[in-house]
């Protein structure tokens, strides 16, 4: 007679034991909770959940890019000190920072302008909502101590403000930025008013020669900083779909939609093969394994 449920062996249980205790010390939930999220979705050693975890720098194919971000990571404790202090200085300061640390690789991060237009994001930040720029004495004593993720915690309610700005029409943008840019040219703080100055003039040129500007590209870095304080997928991470009818299915991320608070409520994702750009639950996403670039 033939058992209906044949009894694991001694090594099958070792085997899902250590896969339940890493995947624990992966996601940082209970061992328990741990052996349920294998049972439900059927996770393969080194994958996780789209609600656990954090995923930054993820490899998206293109070699140079990550021969940048590697080189960074070499970074001595000077370059370091003096790329954090660059990251505090708003608003130019931290957009070219930014540009720089999540270099192009297209179809992620990508476009030209990225810099110039983050600087215009924070200018319509400060403009509409003043209270969430960090203080610029703590947010200089912040940065003097060469880690650039301490700027980011710092600079996160402004950054995910420059993030939602990204979720308006293009005809409201456009306007509310060009307002933002005027104000701070006209302004009475010195290093604004260049700045504004500076942008007013490249604005002209740059969006008459882009007139789609990089709009994805700004939002995917601003989407993979806010990662750094909230956790999280960046854009370029590859994942497996969990919900019907596209269970099984793979995908990567393309961008992420966030709440007033905390992680990515969602991710937008496009399948693989057919292209389509689907909005998923991140209980309903799998990461792939081997994603992470870096550690983190």
């Amino acid at each position: 007679m033939v058992e209906k449920h044949p009894r694991r062996t001694p090594r099958q249980d070792r085997a899902r034991k250590r896969a339940i205790r890493a995947q624990a010390a992966l996601t940082g939930v209970r061992y328990s909770v741990a052996a349920r999220q294998l049972e439900a979705t059927g996770l393969q050693p080194g994958e996780t959940v789209g609600g656990s975890g954090r995923t930054i720098y993820p490899f998206t194919g293109d070699e140079q890019r990550q021969r940048l971000i590697e080189a960074r990571a070499r970074w001595s404790f000077e370059e370091r000190l003096a790329d954090t202090r660059r990251a505090g200085l708003l608003p130019d300061g931290r957009a070219q920072h930014l540009a720089e640390r999540f270099p192009s690789a297209a179809p992620f991060y990508h476009g030209e302008g990225r810099a110039e237009l983050l600087s215009m994001l924070y200018m319509a930040v400060v403009f509409e909502a003043p209270a969430l720029l960090p203080e610029p004495g703590f947010l200089a004593w912040v940065a003097e101590t060469g880690e650039e993720t301490a700027v980011d915690v710092e600079c996160a309610a402004l950054d995910r403000a420059a993030r939602a700005l990204l979720d308006r029409e293009p005809g409201e943008l456009w306007p509310v930025l060009e307002h933002a840019v005027a104000a701070s040219r006209d302004g009475a703080d010195w290093h604004m008013r260049q700045v504004g100055i500076r942008l007013a003039a490249l604005s002209q040129v740059l969006w008459a020669a882009h007139p789609e500007a990089p709009v994805t590209g700004v939002a995917q870095t601003l989407d993979a900083v806010l990662m750094v304080a909230e956790d999280g997928h960046a854009p370029g991470t590859r994942v497996r779909l969990l919900a019907t009818p596209f269970q099984g299915l793979r995908a990567t991320i393309v961008g992420a939609v966030w709440g007033a608070a905390g992680p990515p409520a969602a991710y937008r994702v496009r399948r693989e093969r057919s292209g389509h750009t689907l909005t998923v639950a991140p209980h309903d996403l799998v990461v792939l394994a081997g994603q992470e670039l870096l550690p983190h």
